[in-house]
């Protein structure tokens, strides 16, 4: 056979998801074309770290299509729209792809403009800053460097985003970071988000609270934000409630690709794929799949699920491409290490159907679950070495597969409880 892939992005998932079709496949069998708007990977987990000095900005990039095996094609374009019942892909300039197999994988994107305020903050740099992208972590660093007290408000305008736990990991981090310069008391902390609680898991997010409690940081939840008005320094609810500032750090809005709206029947009204949740295989059409931060599934939008969602999608390929039914089945798992500061982390593992459970993962002589560790802190750095060199390559991490694991977790009601 001669089938043509396309797939929709060169970020962690279309990476990986390209070298795994790579190894399946070889050149004579199948042609792999991954499509891109720039040549910039990013280490997106690397972000959280610029603003504190504790990573360098021009270490988390490397080129896209260094990170492709040989014999897969890259293309830097615009995508300005997909024909799902032609089976083409649409790029700037007149290109056009056709495809036996599409795979959609252009993650999520900030739409800070659909926030009132937001955006002319964020581009003016003095009071209103965010750490998901590379620019504004860099400007966030210098800011953060002058700050000499105040009050800091980390705020999430709106779900979904990407990495949730990156926000608490910030508040976290700032804590330290502020102790380190020996003004800690000088500065109040002010979480804020339109959940809940600290986190959509209830179990998680008993548990992050209380380390928010623990470290001095005041939790504000059920803030909708509606506007910015970094001139008065203040974040404005929908319902007019009002948290006033010194610094903020907000993480916008997030969408789909915008390509996704311009492409009839292919993704929702925020631009995310529709997909089978256990299959990732589009409503739209059975040609079509996608994975990662692309989707509306109802995970989080965090590199570990593409990794997992990663070796379900090309099995699932694979049965497509030879007319079987797909038996390959994601499981919604999930799992996060979170950075709680002074060398330490928690770590977090769920799917679908369970909560995060006390134990190990992913045995019971692995690393500690839903407790602060120096192992979890050293398991979330050593992850950024993994990143390049096994999951992007698409070969397996030795005893870590798609499946949540079972072994090493606490089931017990008094497990659940702690």
């Amino acid at each position: 056979m001669n089938t043509s892939i396309v797939i929709l992005g060169g970020g962690t998932g279309g990476t990986l998801t390209a070298n795994r079709l790579r190894r399946l496949y070889g050149e004579e069998e199948c042609r792999i074309t991954v499509v891109d708007q720039n040549d910039d990977h990013v280490y997106q987990p690397g972000l959280l770290f610029v603003p504190f000095g504790l990573a360098e900005p021009e270490d988390l990039v490397r080129s896209r299509p260094h990170q492709l095996l040989d014999g897969i094609g890259y293309l830097c374009a615009e995508i300005d729209r997909v024909d799902t019942q032609a089976r083409q892909v649409h790029l700037a300039g007149g290109i056009s792809l056709g495809y036996d197999v599409l795979v959609v994988a252009t993650g999520a994107v900030l739409i800070p403009e659909e926030t009132e305020g937001l955006e002319e903050a964020l581009r003016e740099k003095k009071n209103v800053f965010t750490f998901y992208d590379l620019p504004g972590a860099t400007a966030l660093h210098r800011a953060l460097r002058d700050f000499d007290g105040g009050r800091l408000v980390v705020n999430i305008a709106d779900l979904p985003l990407k990495c949730p736990v990156a926000p608490l990991e910030f508040a976290f981090l700032a804590d330290w970071y502020f102790k380190r310069r020996g003004i800690r008391d000088q500065v109040k902390l002010t979480y804020v988000t339109p959940l809940d609680g600290a986190f959509t898991k209830p179990v998680a997010s008993a548990a992050l609270s209380g380390l928010l409690a623990e470290k001095g940081v005041e939790l504000i939840t059920d803030f909708a934000l509606g506007s910015v008005d970094a001139e008065g320094g203040r974040l404005v609810s929908y319902d007019e409630r009002e948290v006033p500032f010194d610094l903020a750090v907000v993480v916008p809005l997030h969408a789909g690709a915008s390509y996704v709206g311009r492409s009839p029947g292919l993704g929702d009204d925020l631009g995310f794929v529709p997909v089978d949740r256990h299959t990732l295989q589009s409503t739209a059409r059975p040609n079509v799949f996608a994975l990662g931060d692309a989707t509306g599934l109802p995970v989080s939008k965090a590199g570990s699920v593409a990794h997992f969602e990663g070796d379900v999608l090309v099995h699932n390929i694979g049965r497509f491409l030879a007319g079987l039914p797909l038996d390959a089945s994601y499981d919604g798992h999930t799992n996060c290490f979170i950075e709680t500061g002074f060398h330490k982390a928690l770590l977090i593992d769920f799917n679908y159907d369970t909560e995060p459970l006390p134990g190990h993962f992913p045995t019971a002589v692995g690393l500690p679950l839903l407790k602060e560790s120096r192992a979890n802190h050293i398991g979330k750095l050593a992850f950024e070495w993994l990143y390049w060199h096994s999951l992007l390559p698409g070969r397996n991490l030795p005893g870590v597969g798609s499946a949540m694991p079972e072994h090493g977790k606490a089931r017990t009601p008094a497990g659940s409880a702690a």
